[in-house]
């Protein structure tokens, strides 16, 4: 046996409530990388609303593509989507949807983006620090328009979360955000903000990337309302890009 044991070993890592030596939660590191392993998902804050771009990674073709939805209606003017275990979002935006419902027969009003954000966090927070729970395998893009106006906000296995005019999380994370940082601009509309998410995903998946792994919804700032983009127009889109 080496002098010095890894962590795993020593078994920092068999309960969430245990730091190493060196100050790290083991489990909740181990969510970060299951949501990096998860499918890709891409959002943008645009000056006429908001968007998210998203691949559904589908991957069994006896699969009904149009049955697999990767982004989720919060409220009319709220949308959420995930990369992880789909199954731990599928929990979080549940719960997500009952706050704004509650949030709206208690007050007559709409619930605003930051307060759905944070319940979310609080409860992914608790998770990291209770004996006998996991970590939630999952980040979430939560995007909508408020009376603030448009906004987009990432929330990680840790609880915490940050607020952003465009991120990406999942799969090939790192090159979209290379993407991102090139050909986004706070002044896009929300049509030029699709080609750059579409462009983008066909970039950095494999070439298998067809317009059944599209899932795109938007929620404009006039409007807020969650609409989703039709296969037509995505299908014109994709085709554009990869001829470029």
């Amino acid at each position: 046996m080496q002098p010095t044991m890894s962590h795993q070993v020593m078994g920092y890592d068999r309960a969430i409530t245990m730091f190493s030596p060196d100050g790290r939660l083991l489990q909740v590191e181990y969510a970060k990388k299951t949501v990096k392993q998860g499918s890709t998902a891409i959002g943008m804050v645009c000056k006429d609303g908001v968007l998210l771009v998203t691949d559904k990674r589908i991957v069994d073709p006896l699969v009904v593509a149009e049955s697999v939805e990767k982004i989720s209606k919060i409220d009319d003017h709220i949308a959420a989507t995930a990369a992880g275990i789909l199954s731990d979002a599928r929990v979080l935006v549940e719960r997500a949807q009952l706050k704004s419902q509650q949030h709206q027969v208690t007050y007559d009003s709409a619930v605003d983006v930051l307060s759905i954000v944070k319940d979310i966090s609080d409860l992914k927070q608790i998770c990291t620090q209770s004996a006998g729970l996991r970590p939630f395998g999952v980040s979430l893009l939560i995007a909508g328009i408020d009376t603030s106006g448009p906004s987009l906000y990432e929330t990680d296995p840790t609880g915490i979360f940050f607020k952003y005019n465009a991120a990406a999380i999942g799969e090939g994370e790192t090159e979209i955000e290379e993407v991102l940082q090139k050909k986004y601009n706070p002044n896009i509309t929300i049509e030029e903000g699709l080609k750059i998410g579409v462009a983008a995903l066909s970039k950095v998946l494999d070439d298998n990337f067809s317009v059944e792994r599209l899932d795109c919804v938007y929620i404009k700032t006039d409007e807020k309302m969650f609409t989703k983009i039709d296969r037509q127009k995505l299908d014109r889109i994709l085709k554009e890009v990869k001829k470029k």
